[in-house]
């Protein structure tokens, strides 16, 4: 918990950035979200929350993001979750379910090397935001901060957009202000890479009291492509007073022994 009686990181808010629900793993989910998990088949994701794999395309593309020296290739080590030897090529695009729960109610700091779209669908959750490619020497990252739901009156977001480089990361809301999440925060992702050179194929995400999201990954995703945040990384990139707020969004130790 931030000692600080407002955000160090938005100056919209009355109160710092922190959880609305305590994540409990090894509590027992609703019967609702358990017959969900057990139909879908979903497993818990390193990030938080629950994810399956639900299509991987057979065919292969140029990787957008494979490095070059002198016109070779730089070899990349092996990924230790089924992605190929061979670097240079990803996957048209996979689809997963994702799904956030009371229990698992956050989407750790993470980082993504393509372009990703989101679109809501239902329910409430906020986004942060640390902009680590607009980093300039000396300086600390900017941080951005919105909520996503229906009321766009208030503000709230129906979509937007995050540019591969940055780190996100994401937690439930409550469906109103003061109230409880009973159906959870359901949005579609689109991940493309800026240096991809012909029409990619598109690809969604469900998150929901969950927050339920299936998401389709083009190029294909490939844990080459991804990295958490560590504590110090979040050090780095934010001021002493902003970490101690943001670092509860770090994926814990208990998350790390599940790669």
């Amino acid at each position: 918990m931030s000692p600080f009686t407002k955000s160090t990181c938005d100056d919209t808010l009355k109160s710092p950035i922190q959880s609305f629900y305590k994540s409990s793993p090894d509590a027992p989910e609703p019967a609702r979200i358990q017959r969900l998990l057990s139909i879908l088949d979903l497993q818990k994701h390193p990030e938080g929350g629950y994810f399956v794999e639900t299509d991987r395309d057979p065919l292969r593309v140029p990787n957008p993001f494979q490095q070059h020296t002198n016109g070779a290739a730089i070899p990349q080590p092996a990924s230790a979750h089924g992605a190929q030897d061979d670097d240079s090529t990803r996957s048209a695009s996979t689809t997963i379910y994702y799904l956030l729960t009371p229990g698992n109610p956050k989407g750790a700091f993470h980082r993504n090397k393509g372009r990703t779209i989101h679109t809501l669908h239902e329910g409430r959750g906020r986004y942060v935001v640390i902009h680590a490619d607009e980093q300039r020497e000396g300086q600390k990252a900017r941080i951005e901060t919105f909520v996503v739901g229906q009321n766009v009156d208030q503000g709230e977001k129906l979509q937007w957009v995050v540019e591969g480089g940055k780190y996100k990361a994401s937690f439930l809301l409550p469906d109103t202000e003061h109230g409880i999440s009973e159906q959870g925060l359901l949005i579609s992702e689109v991940i493309k890479s800026l240096y991809y050179l012909f029409d990619p194929r598109s690809f969604v995400v469900i998150v929901s009291a969950y927050s339920r999201p299936f998401q389709t990954v083009v190029p294909g995703f490939e844990f080459h492509d991804h990295d958490f945040m560590s504590p110090e990384v979040l050090h780095d990139l934010v001021s002493a007073e902003q970490s101690n707020e943001l670092r509860w969004l770090l994926r814990t130790r208990d998350q790390r022994t599940e790669l």
